[in-house]
Order: C-alpha cells, then structure tokens, then sequence
C-alpha cells in the first residue's frame, strides 16, 4: 500500500527541505566566519529544530535514509514508494 500524500507528508517534507537549505547556507557562513556565536546559535537551534522535524516525518510517515540511519516500524517501509528524494 503506498504511503499517502495528504496529511503531514509535504508539510514536514517542505519543513525538513527549508531547514535543510538554512542548515547548508549557515554551514557555508561559519566555514569563513567561525566565531560569529549567534550564526553557531542558530545553526545549533535549526539542527534541533531539523532533528525534531525529522523524527516526526518519520514517526507520522516513513524513514528518511537507509542503511540503518532511519529505523523501519514493524513492518519493511522501504518497500513502499514515493520515498522523499522521488518527490
């Protein structure tokens, strides 16, 4: 049975791709900019928020990554498409 498309899917999949991008962008600052302690705060605050983001993604919905960085509920979610990289 594929996963639904309605419910959280694109909200927490449009959440996790926003901190994603922010993440990236102030990974890039603080490479040429690493004492500026409010750009490591909220680059600290957004790894929370995408951690909680994402647990939540995969709890309502599916995993996130393979090989063993996302665990499978009971049953394989693997097996069951659009997996987040296809949408």
């Amino acid at each position: 049975m594929p996963k639904t498309m309605d419910g959280p899917y694109y909200a927490l999949l449009q959440q996790l791709q926003a901190l994603d991008f922010a993440l990236v962008e102030l990974t890039l600052y603080l490479d040429t900019h690493p004492l500026d302690l409010a750009a490591v705060r909220q680059f600290n605050q957004l790894s929370q928020e995408r951690l909680a983001v994402a647990q939540l993604f995969e709890r309502h919905v599916g995993p996130l990554l393979s090989f063993g960085h996302s665990p499978s509920r009971e049953r394989w979610d693997w097996a069951e498409a659009p997996w987040p990289w296809q949408v």
